[in-house]
Order: C-alpha cells, then structure tokens, then sequence
C-alpha cells in the first residue's frame, strides 16, 4: 500500500469511528437542512475534521474540497473528501453509508478509499495499481448487454428539473434489465460496480465528493467511467455512467434518447 493510501486509509478510519460511536444515539444528534432535501448533521462536520487532521498531520501542505468545509488551500495535490456519504440513510437507521475520500494530483485521480464502517469494507485503490476490497482485488463484471443486468442509479432528489428526463432514462433501463437499486449513497454505489456487485450505475446531479473516490475505484478495476453522453468530463458535470466496457456502450446508447438538450454532458 502506498503512503496516501495509507493515510486515506487511517483518515478514513478514524471518521469511521466518529460515526459509529453516534450511531446509536440518532435521536440526540443536531441536524440542519442545507438546500431542500440535503441535510447535515454535527457527526458530518466531526468526521471531515478527523479527516482532514489526520490528513494535515501527514501532508500540511495539500489542499482539500471537503462537503461541508468547502475548498482551502491550494496545491498541486488536493484531497477530495465526503466525511458520510448517505446522511440522510445514516440518520434514519438506513444501513448503507460511507466515507469517501480521494487524492488528485494536478487533477488527475491518483489515490482513493471508500470505506463502510459498518460493515467494515474497506475499498482502496491507486492509479496503476488496481483496486481492492480489503486484501482482494477487484474487477468489475464481464457483463454484455442489458439483459440480466442488476444496475444501480440515484434519484435526482437535489435538482428536478430533469426529473421527467430521469423518469425516461428508468423506465428504458426497468424494462431491459434484471433490476435496479436505489440504495443511497453514491460512494458505495461505484465501490460495488468495481466489486462486480452491480454491472452498472448512472446518476445526475452528483457533487464531485460524491464519487471522486468511486470512479477511480472503477477505472483501476477495469470498467469505464463517463458522464451521462459517454465523454470525459464527469468529474464537472456529476453526470455519470459506470459500468464494464460493453455494458457502458451499452447504457449509454439506451440513455440518450431521453436526453434534454439543456442537460450538459
């Protein structure tokens, strides 16, 4: 394991911690309302700090894009952080979030941790150096087509304006495919196309925190990460599509019928 790696790694547990210990006194947490339906609770804001301290601890110098403290610093390295992906799960009880951390370095996608605390999973990945669960390698599955594919997608609870685009894109891929999940937290979402848990996932509207992390998870798993027209930019737009390399083609193609013009690639 390499040493920023290893540093996500111990940041990544140390949050894990922070989050289990309130986890069985939701009823006591303080809770406050970001935009319509994104929340944020006091564990949130105590687990990005663990985060970043154990992270400035190593390197003091790198930046960091934190969810809930936002861009400081600026360096040619910038960790990209999201201290409880799938609040809204974790503060209901709903067992399905996680920690996701990455490290860019002048841009470019070098290292990245996806970590359940619950189920102790820890995700890792470096560029060039593949991707594991735990001591595991992963791949993403070999599927085909859309037969018999189980896939993955969030809803675009944030921003609707392309709520009847999405309603498209769902019904196409219900239609086609084995099943779909909505299980809530993106992180994981990408962490299980690697594992070879879901052929594939698609979802718009995603901050880069959300799945920084995931999609090199996925690249260094051999699968393809674009946004939602099959080009490169996702990491600015959030407008995503992961899968294996046929499958990808392949979902792709399905979603672009029901594409609006004004939806950015």
């Amino acid at each position: 394991m390499n040493p920023t790696t290893t540093i996500a790694v111990r940041a990544a547990r140390q949050a894990g911690s922070v989050i289990m210990r309130s986890f069985s006194r939701l009823d006591t947490l303080t809770v406050s309302e970001k935009q319509v339906n994104d929340y944020v609770s006091e564990v949130d804001r105590n687990a990005e700090q663990a985060i970043i301290g154990t992270i400035h601890k190593a390197y003091p110098a790198h930046a960091i894009l934190a969810e809930e403290s936002g861009a400081h610093g600026k360096d040619d390295f910038q960790w990209v952080i999201d201290p409880l992906d799938g609040t809204t799960n974790y503060l209901h009880g709903f067992p399905q979030f996680a920690i996701s951390i990455a490290l860019k370095h002048r841009g470019k996608l070098e290292t990245a941790v996806v970590y359940d605390p619950l189920r102790d999973e820890m995700f890792t990945a470096a560029r060039g150096a593949g991707a594991l669960l735990n001591d595991r390698r992963l791949r993403v599955t070999d599927q085909k087509g859309l037969k018999g594919a189980l896939l993955g997608t969030g809803i675009p609870f944030r921003d609707q304006r392309y709520m009847d685009a999405y309603l498209g894109m769902l019904k196409a891929l219900t239609q086609e495919t084995a099943g779909i999940r909505r299980p809530g937290s993106a992180a994981l979402d990408f962490a299980y196309v690697a594992a070879g848990r879901l052929d594939g996932f698609w979802e718009l509207g995603l901050s880069e925190w959300d799945f920084a992390a995931g999609a090199l998870l996925v690249q260094e798993a051999g699968g393809v990460v674009s946004d939602i027209r099959g080009g490169g930019r996702h990491l600015e737009t959030g407008n995503v599509i992961t899968a294996g390399v046929r499958l990808h083609r392949t979902l792709v193609e399905t979603i672009r019928p029901h594409l609006p013009d004004a939806l950015s690639a």
